[in-house]
């Protein structure tokens, strides 16, 4: 594992944007495995300038994202595939064909998992899987439970989630409870991880990856300590607390 302290978020956007940048030019086809939520939002600006001033292109890149929220069209400002266009995709050059979602539908959520892991192999393994953490531990909406997914399935979001994201709605009412995400295998199946980890509210959960050294179905992200690339980018506010 390789850990990094950056002064402020926006050095931690800056690194994790350079490590992304360096890889999509180095690579014919660059796969992307990208994370939504407000922490990798400093990073895809950065991307968007690289693109903007010609340091790199888009065009030959494929990109995969986590998760998103079950019940919410993709117009809704708050689903995931809004999210990604808004932040990224809509002000670079990429081919929006190469461009996926998992789906947030509400008639076959299962079949819809199903399809989204036949795309997964059939796009193959990322170049570069990007993740932010919750305050709890998970990645993706992979919750802290007993049993992990393997593969993309639905997951029941936690209370503390939920509470977490309810500043994206009007209320806690309107924030979904079930969500559709790639399990622990799809995360794994990249050559490289960035966990971007920004905030004092990132503190805890941060010291608990640090300190217990220990694989806790409880604490999904300690579970990226077997992954073999692995590169951790913090900011001075996380670590400091």
């Amino acid at each position: 594992m390789e850990f990094i302290v950056a002064k402020d978020y926006d050095e931690l956007s800056q690194k994790a944007a350079d490590i992304i940048a360096d890889i999509i030019k180095n690579k014919e086809n660059p796969i992307l495995g990208l994370a939504t939520g407000s922490t990798p939002i400093g990073t895809y600006q950065k991307l968007v300038e690289k693109n903007k001033n010609g340091e790199i292109s888009f065009k030959n890149t494929v990109s995969v994202n986590l998760d998103e929220y079950l019940g919410l069209d993709p117009s809704n400002d708050q689903s995931y595939h809004y999210f990604m266009n808004d932040n990224l995709f809509d002000h670079v050059d990429i081919d929006k064909n190469n461009v996926h979602v998992p789906e947030g539908g509400l008639e076959n959520p299962e079949e819809d998992a199903k399809k989204y892991d036949e795309l997964l192999k059939e796009v193959g393994r990322r170049d570069v899987q990007v993740l932010g953490i919750g305050n709890n531990g998970h990645i993706a909406f992979n919750e802290p439970a007993d049993q992990l997914n393997v593969n993309t399935g639905i997951v029941d979001l936690t209370e503390s989630t939920i509470e977490a994201n309810k500043r994206f709605f009007n209320s806690v009412d309107e924030v979904p409870t079930r969500a559709i995400s790639m399990g622990l295998g799809g995360i794994f199946n990249a050559e490289k991880i960035i966990l971007l980890i920004s905030g004092k509210n990132k503190h805890d959960i941060l010291v608990k990856l640090l300190e217990d050294q220990k694989i806790d179905t409880h604490i999904p992200a300690s579970l990226l300590a077997l992954h073999k690339d692995l590169v951790v980018i913090v900011d001075e506010e996380a670590y400091n607390g």
